[in-house]
């Protein structure tokens, strides 16, 4: 596997200076803000996340005030009293986008929130207290637990909120796989996300960079 040392030196050529690199990488929220953010900013994030996927994502956030509206503001405790006949109601509003799994999943999740925060005391502490080298293993909770959450939708949620997290796009993993940590541009199977983690965690130590960072940096060295 190729050290940070030559990641650090491609993006510095790619951009020029380290001012302008530094200009293009992510910061993530401190650990004492993801704990402050209430569950329902939590709730409406994961919403958002489920619609956004496969769409464009400016079409569906010129719709959000409309979702806050008819969620209750994404109150847990409210949404998940939303019984089948309300949401199928909420399928003749065309001021929401009407797919019935996305609406379906939206009180589930709340049931998700809500479990949680009785296991951790709020949404917010297991998120901010999750460790980054174990952060697929945050994916994996989230994904298992909630509805509509799988592919990407974990990471890029973690990102939404501002949690450190790398994601397995596309880019990334063909960055990886030139960098000889995978056979093949994929990481479908947990061995695999074991393995990228791993690489994460080696790149993390030599650089004291964030997950985040170290995402976007390997994802500058695929041309386009």
């Amino acid at each position: 596997m190729r050290d940070y040392r030559w990641l650090e030196e491609y993006c510095l050529n790619r951009f020029g200076s380290r001012q302008a690199l530094e200009a293009r990488l992510p910061i993530a929220r401190p650990a004492e803000e993801l704990r402050a953010l209430s569950d329902d900013r939590y709730l409406s994030n994961i919403a958002l996340r489920v619609f956004r996927a496969g769409l464009k994502h400016s079409v569906v956030d010129a719709r959000w005030p409309a979702f806050e509206e008819v969620f209750f503001g994404f109150d847990p405790h409210k949404v998940v009293l939303m019984s089948a006949e309300h949401i199928e109601r909420l399928m003749q509003d065309k001021r929401l986008i009407r797919h019935l799994a996305k609406l379906r999943s939206v009180p589930r999740n709340a049931q998700m929130v809500l479990d949680l925060n009785r296991e951790y005391g709020s949404m917010g502490n297991l998120i901010a207290d999750w460790p980054g080298e174990d952060i697929v293993g945050l994916w994996r909770l989230l994904a298992k637990r909630g509805n509509q959450l799988g592919g990407l939708s974990v990471p890029r949620f973690l990102r939404m909120v501002g949690k450190d997290t790398f994601v397995t796009t596309g880019d990334v993993l063909t960055a990886l796989t030139g960098m000889g940590v995978l056979d093949r541009p994929t990481a479908t199977s947990q061995r695999d996300l074991a393995t990228v983690q791993k690489a994460f965690n080696q790149l993390a130590d030599e650089s004291g960079r964030s997950m985040g960072q170290l995402s976007a940096m390997l994802a500058f060295t695929v041309n386009h």
